[in-house]
């Protein structure tokens, strides 16, 4: 397709794919804010508050690069409409539960309308607009998905403390109502034709499995201690584990090809990405919960409070990237990490009666610039250390690593921070926890900075050139997806004998 990006259909493109990434980008940043209200309106345990925020990111982090394959098979358009509209029924379900059980169901069926559509909205630009106006719609569609990440946390408190934390969810149907139509009437379909045979689902299904075990195993030890279901959860999801990797050894195209892994610097940076994005995740979970639990925030203060890291993330993640692109990644992907590891350690002042412009504002900007220092440079390196054709693939398994790296974190911190199923409901119980849990996360950040600068090393110069990375808006709860070159994703399986 060669639309141009002044037309009045490229304004409509990139209008859609917006309203579709928002959806997911807003519901990533301002559940967290919601959860103390979900636990006391739904008396739920901190372990139904756990799986609320990771059963949408298990079911999008074991599909992700599935749902890139289905757009490129059977249409961008197609999979990306159908993704808005799963994630908008999901989204309707979450905010009408009963229960926490039906909510649990329902943010698990949000994170599969997730994996449709969030590689569809940039797949849908690369593939639509003339090649001089690609780059500039790339960059509007990543500066106005900021924005949306920006006012995501502020946005998720008004909600919370006005309408209610239903409304964090059922938010995203009228959107949907938006996104879809437009969608239909303005957007051009896209397909890969080399995509062919069938699809990795026997991969993507081990991973999921093998990831929830693991997760439910973490989440109920602190409750169940060492019984034979924990253990025999933990046991089978080791298992399924190793039988990802078999078969994705095995199969002649599989969902992850470990050829990839070939490269070192690859591998040694998805080891950075573990390390940086389970500390993130395990912050922003226990921080959202200690402002309003600990410090007596409403869900609107909270959510103003975690604003400035995203609002640093939005104004300097592409001076970030040129700067790493002058001086190589190394220094910024260990100096980036420690910057974060003092933030999180500066946290640990932020307890009853803390003030914000005192203790939390500090602390937030620093982890702020940490964040903005290494995360343009991560992708950009993710990227370099694969061949061009390979960088969709590369892209894919980082953001899908990074969620994954989220979801353990999640369900681990409170384990080993030894809280109980009602922590969060006593100040002081949750406060001596959470101040246990800060130094985890910044020694995870701390191996990170270790690992990189132990193993990164400067790009050749030829390939900076043609690297593609967060030029507008990096995204705090995972690297952003990329498409260098409008290459595709090989994750299709061919046909059996």
């Amino acid at each position: 397709m060669d639309i141009r990006l002044g037309t009045r259909t490229g304004r409509w493109v990139v209008l859609t794919t917006v309203l579709g990434s928002s959806m997911a980008m807003l519901d990533s940043t301002v559940v967290s804010v919601a959860l103390p209200r979900i636990g006391k309106d739904l008396d739920a345990d901190l372990a139904a508050l756990q799986w609320t925020v990771n059963a949408y990111m298990l079911a999008l982090a074991g599909l992700i690069l599935l749902g890139g394959a289905l757009g490129d098979r059977f249409g961008r358009r197609k999979i990306f409409v159908i993704g808005v509209v799963w994630f908008a029924v999901a989204s309707l379900l979450c905010g009408l539960a009963p229960n926490a059980g039906i909510l649990i169901v329902a943010r698990a069926l949000q994170g599969v309308g997730g994996a449709l559509l969030t590689p569809g909205s940039l797949a849908i630009i690369q593939a639509s607009f003339h090649p001089d106006d690609r780059a500039r719609a790339v960059g509007l569609w990543s500066g106005l998905g900021g924005v949306g990440a920006a006012v995501g946390p502020f946005l998720g408190g008004w909600l919370v403390d006005g309408p209610g934390w239903r409304w964090v969810f059922l938010l995203n149907v009228p959107l949907a109502a938006l996104c879809v139509p437009v969608a239909l009437k303005h957007v051009p379909e896209s397909k890969d034709p080399q995509a062919h045979g069938r699809f990795d689902v026997l991969g993507a299904g081990l991973a999921a499995l093998a990831l929830g075990l693991v997760t439910y195993a973490l989440i109920e030890a602190p409750e169940r201690g060492a019984s034979a279901l924990v253990v025999g959860s933990a046991a089978v999801g080791i298992v399924l584990g190793a039988g990802f990797l078999y078969v994705e050894k095995e199969r002649a195209a599989p969902m992850m090809p470990l050829t990839i892994f070939a490269s070192r610097q690859f591998s040694a940076i998805n080891l950075v990405t573990l390390c940086v994005y389970a500390a993130f995740s395990g912050f922003f979970f226990l921080t959202a919960l200690q402002l309003q639990v600990v410090v007596g925030y409403s869900a609107l203060q909270a959510g103003t409070a975690l604003l400035p890291t995203t609002v640093l993330m939005l104004f300097l993640s592409a001076k970030s990237g040129e700067v790493a692109q002058r001086i190589g990644p190394r220094i910024p992907l260990t100096v980036g990490p420690l910057l974060c590891a003092a933030g999180m350690l500066m946290m640990l002042r932020v307890g009853e009666g803390a003030s914000y412009v005192v203790d939390v504002l500090p602390a937030m900007l620093v982890m702020g610039s940490g964040m903005v220092t290494l995360v343009a440079p991560l992708t950009a390196t993710v990227l370099a250390s694969v061949s061009t054709g390979r960088a969709g693939l590369a892209s894919g398994i980082n953001n899908a690593a990074a969620r994954a790296a989220g979801l353990v974190a999640v369900a681990a911190l409170p384990l080993l921070a030894g809280m109980g199923p009602e922590a969060y409901r006593s100040a002081a119980e949750f406060g001596e926890t959470f101040r246990r849990a800060m130094p985890m996360c910044a020694g995870l950040l701390v191996l990170g900075a270790v690992i990189a600068w132990a193993t990164v090393r400067v790009l050749e110069p030829e390939r900076e050139r043609d690297v593609p990375e967060c030029k507008v808006h990096c995204g705090v709860a995972a690297p952003p997806l990329e498409r260098a070159g409008g290459g595709p994703r090989p994750p299709a399986v061919p046909p059996g004998p």
